[in-house]
């Protein structure tokens, strides 16, 4: 694992800068020509399931559209450059998701606003970063938390009449369930040790071998010991070597050859 996998491009900010415009946009539409609330999500209607959809770009007022805009520019560009991978499924299906859970235990009114996705990214950053242990990550969930920890004081019923809490809730549970289902191979530490491999069996290891079943440590021979006894067995499998000499007659025909020679 390296910091070879945090890669700034203009996607990091051009992310955010297209969603926070288009939420703009949409408002500016709603206060020249209409107003949009009847398409945010009406809780357990068939005609209230396109605010699954819609809510995230409805705000009911310029405040609420401003308190969104900047968490919303931050995290996404947070959730861009530190999960590139896992960034679009985690929008897209946290829309969804938390969507459909503010469908299922809201009031009975308009729930809009993208209030829902910022607890959703909140929750991902945040849990996800302490799951993988790395250093930088669990860093960016610390500072997470300590900007949008109070949020968290919004998911409960007594947050008030005007804030849908349901929503709030849906973000936060959306993004726990992420951080649990979306891996990130990508950050996993690496293997150092034997013992950290997932096929590690302790009674090969030669260290492990060491202890007894009493879980006592149990000292190595010394190494004179162990010199003296690869002798002994040296000179236990050493056999003796046995050498035999034949006398060869020498033959008579030789001898007279030797003489007419000379």
């Amino acid at each position: 694992m390296n910091d070879n996998q945090f890669k700034f491009s203009t996607s990091v900010l051009a992310w955010p800068l297209y969603f926070i415009l288009l939420l703009w946009v949409v408002y500016w539409f709603e206060v020249k020509f209409e107003d949009l609330t009847t398409l945010g999500i009406y809780p357990r209607t068939i005609q209230g399931l396109r605010g699954i959809i819609f809510s995230p770009f409805l705000h009911g007022s310029l405040e609420h559209l401003y308190n969104n805009t900047i968490p919303l520019f931050i995290l996404v560009a947070a959730l861009r450059y530190f999960y590139r991978r896992q960034a679009i499924k985690v929008i897209v299906y946290g829309i969804l998701l938390s969507g459909f859970i503010t469908w299922l235990i809201g009031r009975e009114s308009y729930h809009i606003g993208a209030s829902g996705l910022i607890y959703v990214l909140v929750s991902f950053i945040f849990f996800k970063g302490i799951q993988t242990g790395y250093y930088r990550l669990v860093a960016l969930s610390l500072t997470i938390a300590m900007l949008y920890g109070g949020m968290i004081w919004y998911v409960f019923p007594d947050a008030g009449e005007e804030i849908s809490w349901e929503g709030h809730l849906g973000g936060l549970i959306t993004g726990l369930l992420f951080s649990r289902i979306f891996k990130t191979p990508e950050y996993k530490k690496p293997i150092v040790y034997d013992w950290q491999r997932p096929d590690f069996d302790p009674q090969q290891d030669p260290f492990m071998k060491r202890f007894d079943e009493n879980g006592n440590f149990v000292n190595p021979p010394k190494p004179e010991e162990e010199e003296i006894a690869d002798d002994d067995n040296l000179q236990q499998q050493t056999l003796p070597v046995r050498i035999v000499y034949k006398y060869v007659e020498k033959a008579k025909g030789e001898d007279s050859d030797k003489e007419i020679n000379e």
